[in-house]
């Protein structure tokens, strides 16, 4: 949601308020913008997973083409739940950039618990943590929508993915939009030739190194202790672990499971 263009305040992305409604409308057109390009490109079928916040932000019927629909917050793949590899594409829409970048709103799954996460040596934000789950299941990530923060960091884990900048970050609580009917033209327009390269085969699978690989630096010393308790995780400093796996989808599930523990710290 904090990728969406117009959206540049915490009150926009979390309700209840007016201005929460505002947000939940601009994602809501994005969202559907992209549907209706996916279909304009050659997908017979979309699910839109609700992956904000408490991860219920969207009026199921108002979502384009009878769009299937999966919210609630709590699943065990979070962000890329529902994924399996019947699916064609991924499509990301409405990223944000990474904790300690200049990007609108920008954190790392909890901006309460994550300074930085690595791939590979390589800052990632969100499109490339989810991308090993992508990377898995052999699926493409065909599409990335945010600002210009979000694409350039995104693009080196998915290298020939299409994105979809429909605002530029000024600081991490400003930024300039397009106008959001400009913003849905832009997606739908990227959306449809992002899903034909797919369908032509000229996109595919990101890359996942074996083993895949994360470091996480945390924002105290008691989240790195907690992280290094589930198997896969090392601690390498103060506040920083480091996550190794064979299967990439069992290293997005390590990190989840962390993120989800060092929740229980910050109150």
């Amino acid at each position: 949601m904090e990728g969406v263009a117009g959206v540049v305040d915490w009150g926009q992305c979390r309700g209840p308020g007016p201005e929460y409604e505002v947000g939940r409308r601009l994602l809501l057109d994005e969202v559907n913008a992209a549907i209706e390009g996916a279909v304009a490109g050659g997908a017979t079928e979309v699910l839109v997973n609700d992956s904000h916040g408490l991860m219920a932000n969207l009026d199921p019927g108002d979502l384009a083409a009878e769009a299937g629909y999966l919210s609630g917050r709590h699943k065990p793949c979070y962000m890329m739940e529902g994924l399996d590899p019947s699916y064609g594409a991924v499509l990301m829409v409405g990223y944000h950039g990474s904790m300690g970048s200049a990007g609108i709103l920008s954190h790392s799954y909890n901006p309460r618990a994550v300074a930085e996460v690595r791939r590979g040596g390589r800052v990632t934000g969100e499109a490339g943590i989810n991308a090993l789950v992508a990377a898995a299941h052999q699926v493409p990530v065909a599409l990335v929508t945010g600002d210009q923060v979000t694409a350039a960091e995104a693009t080196p884990f998915l290298p020939g993915v299409e994105t979809a900048v429909v605002k530029r970050s000024v600081t991490r609580f400003s930024a300039q939009s397009l106008h959001p009917a400009a913003a849905r033209r832009v997606i739908r327009d990227a959306s449809e030739r992002a899903v034909a390269r797919v369908g032509a085969g000229s996109l595919g699978p990101p890359p996942a190194s074996s083993p895949a690989r994360l470091e996480v630096r945390w924002l105290t010393a008691d989240m790195a202790d907690m992280a290094s308790w589930v198997r896969g995780v090392e601690r390498t400093g103060e506040r920083e672990t480091e996550m190794v796996d064979e299967d990439p989808l069992g290293l997005f599930r390590t990190f989840i499971t962390c993120i989800y523990l060092t929740r229980s710290l910050v109150e």
